[in-house]
């Protein structure tokens, strides 16, 4: 079973009426908030009553602990947007010369050598990008591996350098 979120559907909708609840369920949010890692994110009751919820109880281990990335990280995620992840972390707000997320920040979090160190990654550059799409960037935690680190990678908004 592929797991994919769609927008206005099923595991997508579920999952983003989920996320918009947490602005009332103030207390689950900052549970999970506070946790440091996937194994803390999992033995969280809202984490097992959305697993409970989406039927991520039948899922195999590694995607429950993907589910678990994905949990965590929307725990973070303020407001919603129609960037992709990649571009919330380089688009430049007016005026401004820098990226939200440096771009030797943007390389290590595409380094990330595995789900917790991801999480922890993620984690610290969402208060940077202001918003971001929340089903978007579901999706490509759940996928993380080689194709989502090119998408990224292509989707960042790279400064140009002038070449002497």
């Amino acid at each position: 079973m592929a797991i994919y979120f769609t927008v206005g559907e099923g595991l997508g909708q579920a999952l983003f009426e989920w996320w918009q609840g947490l602005e009332k369920d103030r207390a689950s949010r900052a549970v999970l908030r506070r946790a440091s890692s996937l194994t803390e994110i999992s033995l969280t009751p809202a984490y097992q009553r959305l697993c409970g919820r989406l039927g991520a109880l039948n899922w195999k281990d590694w995607e429950r602990d993907r589910f678990a990335l994905v949990v965590g990280v929307l725990a973070h995620v303020k407001t919603h947007d129609v960037r992709p992840p990649a571009l919330a972390m380089s688009q430049r707000a007016p005026g401004e010369d820098r990226p939200p997320v440096s771009e030797l920040r943007f390389l290590r979090l595409l380094e990330s050598p595995d789900p917790d160190s991801l999480f922890s990654g993620v984690r610290r550059v969402l208060p940077l990008m202001g918003g971001v799409d929340v089903i978007v960037l579901a999706n490509d935690l759940i996928h993380w591996g080689d194709a989502v680190k090119k998408k990224w990678a292509y989707g960042y908004d790279w400064p140009e350098k002038t070449v002497r």
